[in-house]
């Protein structure tokens, strides 16, 4: 990685980085028990086939991990899509994929601010939320400037016991189902029956409202893409950090799922006859599936598992900012910078803390909604960066193989997102178009007027 001297530090982040310590941070990110909180906005959306909008995000998201995967063994940058689109579609193209993208990976840390918050709060309603707002920002901030290896470290286990968790949680639905109980009172002449298919689909289903509920779910999921951002920290990276991503978005789809079918046919119908709040329904279904008590200990964790999400969020959007930083198209003094102690890109940390206070403004389902501008950014760009990188530009067209891999998959991917862009939510889409429309502002400022491309890095060689 090359040093521009008096810009910036000559220390350089450090690959110490393992297949399973990017998964447990990828699945840190995701969270999953982040399906309790998303339940009742997606069910709201999907008509009640929350299982079925599951299955639509996870096959869209799988198609574009096998793409980030291509792109990453190209490009083993920690500049994630930013990188991908700058150096096979154009520098101008790559710029404004890294701004929207930004856009999704800054507010990810203050979602889970948000979470913990609402735990908090249903756990100490008389302590004002500006106490917990400000104090998860400080330890989320200080975990961080600890490097990349001490956050997957803090958060193996917290990944175990969530898993624990949800286990536990999906076999008390079960149990209850079997004996014939649901959150209506009984299954007798129920909507939906265990073992029952309806949960995913019946007579009245439709593909509209489950796509929106799937591109609501691409909230769920945005932690596979992050972990791309930590490619100049893994070791063997291009070996390992497709297979990573794949295996992280691939198990947490599956929990999601099979979770989440359960959970369907014990909530059967509009979710605000059951929850109070639909955006955070995270209390209310513990407290309807497994009592008081079980509801009082789940928060408390839940309060430590939307924290370790941050923290890996956290990491993610300091990792791009450090990259956009070193390629010069924002200030390389202050975003190019890395710790020469802790080697992580301190100021960004600091930066992306900063941000994650405005969390006590702000209300969740505004906050995913335009999350998901960001992420069908990035995911849109790095199919299409696939077939420009290897089928365009490299010729890799010349047999079948290369034909799948290179056209086939990614196209498969791109339409699966583009599916999802058709059902976006309008407040996404009008403020995502205002976040573009500033970048765009701001990359003609830096190109002069569009007469040059956008800055960047020269770390890789583009020439085969």
């Amino acid at each position: 990685m090359a040093n521009t001297s008096g810009t910036q530090s000559a220390a350089k982040l450090q690959k110490t980085l393992g297949l399973w310590h990017i998964i447990i941070i990828g699945l840190a990110y995701i969270q999953p028990m982040t399906l309790f909180d998303t339940f009742g906005l997606v069910s709201e959306e999907s008509h009640y086939h929350v299982p079925t909008s599951y299955i639509i995000a996870l096959i869209a998201i799988l198609f574009t991990s096998i793409s980030y995967g291509h792109m990453i063994r190209r490009y083993p940058s920690s500049g994630s899509a930013y990188t991908y689109a700058q150096k096979s579609i154009h520098p101008n193209v790559g710029f404004m994929v890294g701004w929207s993208s930004w856009l999704d990976y800054l507010l990810s840390p203050m979602v889970n601010i948000i979470l913990a918050v609402i735990y908090l709060e249903a756990l100490f309603p008389e302590i004002n939320h500006w106490v917990w707002v400000i104090g998860l920002t400080a330890f989320m901030t200080a975990v961080n400037l600890r490097g990349a290896k001490f956050v997957a470290n803090f958060n193996s286990i917290i990944v175990f016991i969530q898993l624990a968790v949800v286990a536990y949680f999906t076999w008390m639905v079960y149990s209850l189902l079997e004996s014939g109980v649901n959150a209506d009172g009984t299954l007798v002449n129920a909507k939906y029956q265990l073992w029952s298919l309806e949960p995913f689909w019946n007579e009245l289903t439709q593909i509209g409202p489950l796509i929106t509920g799937a591109t609501l779910l691409c909230f769920s999921f945005t932690g596979f893409d992050s972990l791309s951002s930590l490619a100049e920290e893994t070791k063997d990276t291009e070996k390992t950090l497709p297979k990573a991503i794949f295996l992280t978005a691939l198990i947490a789809g599956v929990i999601f799922i099979i979770s989440t079918y359960f959970m369907q046919i014990y909530f059967p119908n509009d979710p605000k006859t059951y929850f109070e709040d639909v955006a955070a329904t995270q209390p209310d279904i513990l407290q309807a599936v497994g009592g008081a008590a079980f509801k009082t200990v789940v928060l408390y964790f839940a309060i430590v598992t939307v924290m370790a999400s941050g923290i890996s969020a956290h990491a993610g959007v300091s990792r791009l900012m450090y990259v956009m930083g070193r390629d010069g198209v924002i200030n390389k003094k202050i975003f190019g910078h890395i710790s020469p102690k802790n080697f992580t890109p301190s100021y960004n940390i600091l930066i992306v803390g900063a941000v994650a206070l405005t969390a006590g403004f702000m209300d969740l389902d505004i906050v995913i909604s335009m999350i998901s501008f960001g992420a069908l950014t990035a995911f849109t760009f790095v199919n299409l960066s696939v077939i420009s990188r290897y089928a365009l530009r490299d010729g890799r067209t010349k047999n079948m193989k290369d034909i799948f891999s290179f056209v086939v998959i990614p196209l498969l991917g791109f339409i699966s997102i583009f599916a999802m862009w058709l059902e976006i939510e309008e407040t996404a889409l009008k403020f995502g178009l205002w976040w573009a429309m500033f970048g765009i502002l701001y990359l003609g400022y830096k190109t002069k007027g569009f007469k040059h491309p956008a800055p960047q890095h020269n770390e890789f060689d583009d020439s085969h």
